[in-house]
């Protein structure tokens, strides 16, 4: 379905006051197919799940003209769920798109009632040849279907656009991501998968010690996508993190 330029796929029943939604946003240049194995546990466990593609990225690449900064897909996702999440959402975010997150729960508390991030990225401080020297190393760690299934978003995307993309997510990493980790009032759980090359042990803590109520998870036998690799572990992470009372 579309919705004013977003291409969002839904999964359950539609979102309610009493049955806050679950939006799971996608990393650099991708969309959110790669979440659809973890969208359709979530959904059978009774949740409501929302999938979109980010403005610039995927099916909804029409929708902007140039690629959107980490404030401009924050603010365009915070418009599409006042639009279709009666109370606050739970997001659940990987790699570049923790950053979308971070900025829109920072920005539009209210919209948010809880912070899963899978893989946070990027990590500030570091140079752009060493993050992508992390995703080289982490790309054979990954299912054989993660890496066709990148490969294709991206170059739906367009290499010029994810290039832009990229270099923006650096700015913002460099800016303020930490800044945007450090107004975070939802709680917040932080996972990284044990083989993650890209988002180190030390750094995940310092995420989850950055926002004002973190947490850490590891999943053995993920990388960077633990979300795709292992979904039933993923969803009874957030299923626990959700059931938990804040604090």
């Amino acid at each position: 379905m579309t919705d004013d330029g977003f291409f969002v796929r839904g999964y359950g029943p539609p979102p309610r006051e009493d049955r806050p939604a679950m939006v799971l946003v996608h990393g650099l240049g991708l969309s959110g197919r790669y979440f659809v194995p973890l969208a359709r546990r979530l959904a059978v466990g009774g949740a409501s799940v929302l999938v979109p593609d980010l403005p610039g990225n995927g099916r909804s690449r029409a929708a902007v003209r140039r690629a959107p900064d980490v404030g401009q897909c924050a603010d365009a996702l915070a418009r599409l769920l006042q639009r279709r999440c009666p109370g606050p959402s739970l997001l659940v975010a990987n790699s570049v798109g923790c950053q979308v997150a971070a900025a829109l729960a920072a920005r539009h508390p209210r919209l948010v009632s809880r912070l899963v991030l899978v893989g946070p990225a990027l990590q500030p401080g570091v140079s752009a040849s060493r993050q992508f020297g992390r995703l080289v190393a982490d790309a054979p760690r990954e299912p054989l279907g993660l890496l066709s299934l990148a490969a294709f978003d991206y170059l739906v995307t367009g290499p010029l656009r994810c290039a832009a993309s990229f270099r923006q997510a650096l700015r913002d990493a460099a800016t303020s991501f930490e800044v945007n980790l450090s107004r975070v009032r939802a709680p917040t759980l932080v996972v990284r998968g044990a083989g993650d090359t890209i988002a180190s042990g030390t750094w995940t803590r310092r995420v989850a010690g950055l926002v004002a109520d973190g947490h850490t998870q590891d999943v053995p036998g993920a990388a960077h996508a633990a979300h795709y690799s292992a979904p039933d572990a993923m969803a009874a992470l957030i299923e626990k993190f959700t059931a938990e009372r804040p604090g």
